[in-house]
Parts: structure tokens; C-alpha cells; sequence
């Protein structure tokens, strides 16, 4: 009731104190700038392949999960085992990640969410809470440290946001609810958002529920005519459960099922198998102009977690505690108008606590004690980073990290041992050059190298043996690309050509009993392209049938091969990476019409993916509809109300989205929900 009460009394103020509505509005096409390599610049020539999800492209989505955004960018793949089990790859295979997000490098504006263990808790944010994200798709260490698959940067708030308050309600099929509140506030050189989530799912296989509560803080304080400090922080308890792969048959069966008992093990919801997973984050970043040549960005920052996973044959659980420092300096001279340039220098350090032990699971309770690690992640690096802008048409960047990474487990219970990890240092280097060849054309290409240590979750697996033989995956990209917009931005279009060879690249196994384990697969070979195209089919209007309607389309096509890769007796080199399917297609169309009603199409194509590494079994190529119609009103004082409903899978086609890879007794498949509805209101002033 109280809720109705909130909603009656906001939708009053909408009205009341809106004035006069505009019923059609002309869509501002403005430049895209980025500033993922420390410095904001124009998307065209950044010398990167580097794409931006921003918060329209967010908000057209259902907004229960981040992965139908993800997807939509050519070269990644993001997926959902079940509801809050994420799984994201940037230009490379799953094989590393049976959930969650390694092998690739994430930031919450400058507060790392990667670990020192290498391990980012992605799920535990809230799909709603950033407004838009940066992806550097490649290896890129020169300046953000450890990774072979690319950087993930995210961005929870934009600073020309005015807004003071703001409430999104959303609801769909498998009793999916989700709600989120901001509040925006501004008081002279001082800046606070405050949000608050809550989100949940009866899933729609067995025992797939999620719940989520989150909140988030973003505080900004200029507390000097050259200097600001920022506060970032969130706090997450999520709780969802995880049905277990099924065979090919089961899953032809009821796809809705959870794994089954066995004669020789038992059924994932007998167990309560499934995530507890308690996130605090907090950071402090300042930025200071030094003298009007000189700044420097200084992080502090920290993380707790409380991580609980019953499982088919165990009960772990972690307790994690990470610290570190991020800060470099920006030197820069303008004073040339022919050639301008900046110098970056800095470093990142983080250490993280693991205390992990294992109990025996007995219908989702604890039982004895298995094995007990405490564990002691460091990870740390220095880089330096040149760019220049020669004559206003060529843009060069050279940049360069030494890392360093070692971990120490100190066994107890089980057994009393003390065992050091310890890599040696690797310098990644990067290379980059864009040339204007005439306005708005431009040319880029790019040389980098990439290095991944085994994350702590892959040495120390599920399996509860400590792997001191798995060695960090390295190797160099080489990558060109191009272009091109038109001048009244009608017309965009991104295409990238490359080739990755990495070494020891880390695949996933697991025994009859289902714990995982990770071994070293040789070498792959990696060669990729990727087209983005944005059009506008008509330019926003005020008049007519139709008032804009833009096409976005995604294809990537990926040529990702084994090379020597023996296992056993098995020779696997030449065959197709398993977890990669060769063809990806993302489309997206958008409308607007008379009266500010809307609507959005969007289909994913993907093709067959090979689910082993013999290449013997596949999960057929799939074809998704989604749907979302709308209408909006905002009126002359920035007070805004949204009303929407949508589809997906309209064509309900049975899929898997997110297979365990490589799975003991073929049991690969998770299936995703079937043709299933969604609506929203959400209401700004």
C-alpha cells in the first residue's frame, strides 16, 4: 500500500509541477568521447578498439541484467548460467570461467573491482546502477595492470546529471521484480548520488531464485578551484541459487529441471546448491592540479567479502579482504598547437586476505571440516604512458607496465604446509597509432602484449588441491582497424581486424563429481573480426509518421584454433576453441513516434559453439527475438515518466545460455528461459 501511495503521490508531482509536456523531441546527436586511457578524447581517433555502452543503450534494455547490453558489442560475450551467474569474455573463450569474470581487468571509475586474486564480483552490482560503460577489448596491461582479454571500466555516474530524484519498478514473467531509487543532490561544489536497489527471480528453472539488496554511493567534493576528491562505495548481498548443468537428453526433457540425484551423487536442489555473496566496497579518489602542467589522480580503496557456495559435494567459503593504491601523475604541454602531448607515470598496488575452507554439505548446512587455506594474493605494477597529437591528423601512443604477482598459501587442518607462488616479472607493452586520412576518417593500428596469472580460484579450485604447476597465460595481439563517420552523424561505422597468439591459456576440467580443476592447454591462436555499424534510417524529426529510427548492427567472427595442445594421448591442436562460436550477429532497431511513443527490436544470432575440446559435441546456433514498446513524457522542468513493456525470446526458441564447458558426463547445458514478458514505469523529477 505504501508503495501505491509513493507512486500516486510522485506521478502528481510529474504532472502538477511539469507544466505543459512536450509531446515530440528531437533527439541531440552528439560526439562520442571516451576516457578509457586516462584522458578524454573523440572515439574516432582513439588508436583502440574501445566501445561505449551508454545509458540510453542501458535503459533500452529489460534492466534485469547487464547481458543483453554487453552483447550487444561486437566481440564480447556475456552469459547467464541462471539468474545472477555471470560469465564475460572479451575476444576469447570461457574456458577460465565457470561463473564469475577472470582474465579480464574491471574498474568502477578509478577504484579497481578485480582483486589482487583476480577475481571481480561483476554480479553483485546492481544491473540499473551505472550510467554507461567503456570496454578496451584486447590485452591491455600497459597502464590497468594483469589481463589477457581486455578492461571493463564502469561508470556510475555522469556529472551533468542533474536529476534529484528518481524511481524505476520493473516486473516480468518467473515472478522477476526489480526496484531502484536515486537521489541526486547538489549544494554548491558538492555532489551526492544515493542509490538503492532491490531485485529478485523465482528463475525459471528449479532452483535458480536470485535476490539481491544493494546500495551505492558516489560523493564528489571540489573542494578547490583545481582539485576534487570523490568517494565511491557500494554494499551488496546477493543470494541465487544454481540448478547444475544437464545432459543433452535432460536437457530434451525438461529444460526447467535442475541437475538430478544420482546413484553416485546428489541433485543440485537436494543440496541447496547455489551463492551467498556479502560486497562492500569503498574508495577515495583525488585529483589535484599540481601546477597547470601537472596532475595527479590518487585511489585508496578496500573491499570485504562473505562468500558462501554449497555445492553438489561440498560447502565452501571464503572470506576475502583486499587493500591498495592507485596513483599517477599526468604531465602535459599544449603550448604547440602542431604537436601536443602528455606523459603518464604510476603504479597499482593490492593485496587480498583469502581465508577459504571446504565443509562436507549436507542439504545445503555445513558439515565436517574438508580443507582449510589461508591465502595471500599480491599483485602489483608500475607503467608510463606517451601520447601525442601531431598536427591535428596523427595520433601516436607508446605505453608500458613491469608486473609483478605472487601468492602464498598457508595450509592448516588438513594439512600444515606453506607454499609461495611466485611469478616473475613481465613488461606488457603497448603500441598504438590512428591517422586522420580526411575528416572523420580515420585509420588506427595497434601492437600489445597480454599476461594473466592463474587467478586464486584456479590454483586453489574446487577440487581443493592447490596447483602449483598452472602457468599465466601470455602472448601479442596485432590489430588494425578503421573509422568512419559521417559529418551530421548519420553514419557510423567501427571495423577491426586482429590476430592473437597467446600461450599456456588456461582451460577448465572437471572429475566425476563435478569439482573443477585447470590445466594449461599449449598455446591458441586467435584471429577475429569485428564491425560495428550505427545508421540512422531517419534523422530525428519533428514531423512525419515517424520521427527517427536508428539501426545498430554487431557481427563478429571469430577464428579462435587450438595450437599444441596435447592432453593425454588426445592431439586437440586445429581444433575450434571450445566456448567460442565462429559467428555472432547483434542487430538493434530503434523508432520514435508521434506523442513520444517508442519502440525497440533487437535479435542475437549466434552460432554453434563447440563444447569440448575434442570438438565433439555442440550447442546448436541460436536465434533470439526481444521486443519493448514505450511511451515517454517529459516535461519543460526536466521531470520525466516512462511507461514500458516487452518480450523476449518471442519466438520461444530452447537455448543454452552459458554451458559448462568441457563437463564430466556431457553435462553442458543450462537452459535459458523461454518466451517470457517484462514492464516497467519509471519516473524522474
Amino acid at each position: 500500500m505504501k508503495r501505491i501511495l509513493l507512486f500516486a503521490f510522485s506521478l502528481l508531482l510529474v504532472f502538477r509541477l511539469g507544466g505543459q509536456a512536450l509531446l515530440d523531441s528531437v533527439v541531440r546527436i552528439s560526439e562520442v568521447t571516451v576516457i578509457g586511457y586516462l584522458e578524454t578524447r573523440p572515439l574516432l581517433n582513439t588508436p583502440s578498439s574501445l566501445a561505449v555502452i551508454d545509458s540510453k543503450q542501458l535503459t533500452q534494455q529489460n534492466g534485469f541484467s547487464f547481458v543483453p547490453a554487453f552483447n550487444t558489442i561486437s566481440g564480447v560475450r556475456m552469459e547467464e548460467r541462471s539468474p545472477g551467474s555471470y560469465r564475460l569474455s572479451l575476444r576469447g573463450s570461457l574456458l577460465r570461467s565457470p561463473f564469475g569474470v577472470r582474465n579480464v581487468k574491471m574498474y568502477i571509475d578509478e577504484i579497481p573491482l578485480t582483486d589482487a586474486g583476480g577475481n571481480s564480483y561483476f554480479n553483485s552490482i546492481d544491473a540499473g546502477a551505472m550510467k554507461s560503460i567503456e570496454i578496451l577489448k584486447g590485452p591491455d596491461g600497459s597502464i590497468f595492470g594483469a589481463n589477457s582479454g581486455g578492461v571493463v571500466i564502469l561508470h556510475p555516474s555522469d556529472p551533468s546529471d542533474s536529476t534529484t530524484f528518481s524511481n524505476n519498478l520493473k516486473g516480468g514473467s518467473y515472478s522477476q521484480f526489480h526496484e531502484q531509487l536515486k537521489l541526486t543532490n547538489l549544494n554548491n561544489n558538492q555532489r551526492t548520488e544515493t542509490l538503492f536497489s532491490f531485485q529478485q527471480s523465482a528463475g525459471y528453472r528449479d532452483n535458480s531464485a536470485l535476490k539481491r539488496f544493494y546500495g551505492q554511493l558516489f560523493y564528489t567534493w571540489k573542494y578547490a578551484p583545481t582539485a576534487t576528491l570523490k568517494l565511491i562505495s557500494f554494499v551488496s548481498d546477493l543470494d541465487y541459487k544454481t540448478p547444475g548443468g544437464l545432459t543433452l537428453e535432460q536437457f530434451n526433457s525438461n529444460p526447467r529441471a535442475a541437475r538430478p540425484a544420482t546413484a553416485f551423487s546428489p541433485g543440485a536442489a537436494g543440496q541447496k546448491a547455489g551463492v551467498h555473496n556479502k560486497t562492500a566496497l569503498f574508495g577515495i579518489v583525488n585529483t589535484i592540479n599540481i601546477v597547470s602542467k601537472l596532475k595527479n589522480v590518487t585511489s585508496v580503496f578496500g573491499s570485504i567479502t562473505d562468500f558462501k557456495n554449497p555445492f553438489i559435494t561440498n560447502f565452501e567459503q571464503r572470506k576475502e579482504k583486499t587493500i591498495g593504491l592507485r596513483s599517477y601523475f599526468e604531465w602535459n604541454n599544449d603550448r604547440i598547437k602542431s604537436f601536443t602531448w602528455k606523459f603518464y607515470a604510476g603504479g597499482e598496488f593490492q593485496r587480498t586476505f583469502s581465508d577459504i575452507k571446504n565443509y562436507g554439505n549436507i542439504a545445503g548446512e555445513k558439515d565436517t571440516l574438508q580443507s582449510a587455506d589461508d591465502i595471500t594474493s599480491t599483485q602489483y605494477f608500475y607503467f608510463g604512458r606517451f601520447s601525442a597529437l601531431l598536427f591535428n591528423r596523427l595520433t601516436v601512443e607508446a605505453a608500458m607496465s613491469v608486473n609483478y604477482y605472487n601468492s602464498l598459501f598457508n595450509g592448516n587442518n588438513i594439512i600444515d604446509s606453506l607454499i609461495i607462488r611466485k611469478f616473475s616479472p613481465e613488461l606488457m607493452p603497448r603500441f598504438a597509432v590512428s591517422y586522420k586520412i580526411v575528416k572523420d576518417l580515420f585509420i588506427r593500428a595497434t601492437i600489445s602484449r597480454g599476461y594473466s596469472p592463474p587467478t586464486v580460484a584456479e590454483i586453489r579450485s574446487s577440487d581443493q588441491v592447490i596447483n602449483t604447476s598452472l602457468n599465466a597465460e601470455k602472448g601479442w595481439n596485432y590489430e588494425a582497424g578503421i573509422r568512419f563517420q559521417t559529418t551530421n552523424g548519420r553514419f557510423l561505422t567501427d571495423l577491426s581486424v586482429y590476430r592473437f597468439e597467446l600461450e599456456n591459456a588456461i582451460v577448465r576440467r572437471t572429475n566425476d563429481e563435478g569439482a573443477e580443476f585447470f590445466v594449461n592447454a599449449g598455446g591458441t591462436i586467435q584471429n577475429g573480426i569485428e564491425a560495428e555499424i550505427a545508421a540512422y534510417l531517419i534523422l530525428p524529426r519533428i514531423s512525419g509518421a515517424i520521427r527517427s529510427m536508428k539501426l545498430r548492427t554487431a557481427i563478429t567472427n571469430n577464428n579462435f584454433i587450438f595450437n599444441n595442445y596435447q592432453q593425454g594421448n588426445n592431439n586437440y591442436s586445429g581444433n575450434q576453441l571450445t566456448g567460442v562460436p565462429q559467428n555472432v550477429v547483434a542487430n538493434s532497431l530503434e523508432i520514435s513516434f508521434p506523442g513520444n511513443f517508442y519502440g525497440f527490436l533487437q535479435h542475437f544470432y549466434t552460432d554453434k559453439i563447440p563444447l569440448n575440446d575434442a570438438n565433439t559435441e555442440y550447442n546448436p546456433a541460436s536465434s533470439i527475438f526481444q521486443v519493448k514498446i514505450g511511451w515517454r513524457i517529459a516535461s519543460r522542468s526536466n521531470y520525466l515518466l516512462d511507461i514500458s513493456a516487452g518480450a523476449d525470446n518471442i519466438t520461444n526458441e530452447k537455448y543454452s545460455l552459458g554451458n559448462d564447458l568441457n563437463a564430466f558426463g556431457g553435462r553442458y547445458y543450462n537452459a535459458a528461459p523461454g518466451r517470457n514478458f517484462f514492464g516497467g514505469i519509471r519516473f524522474v523529477f
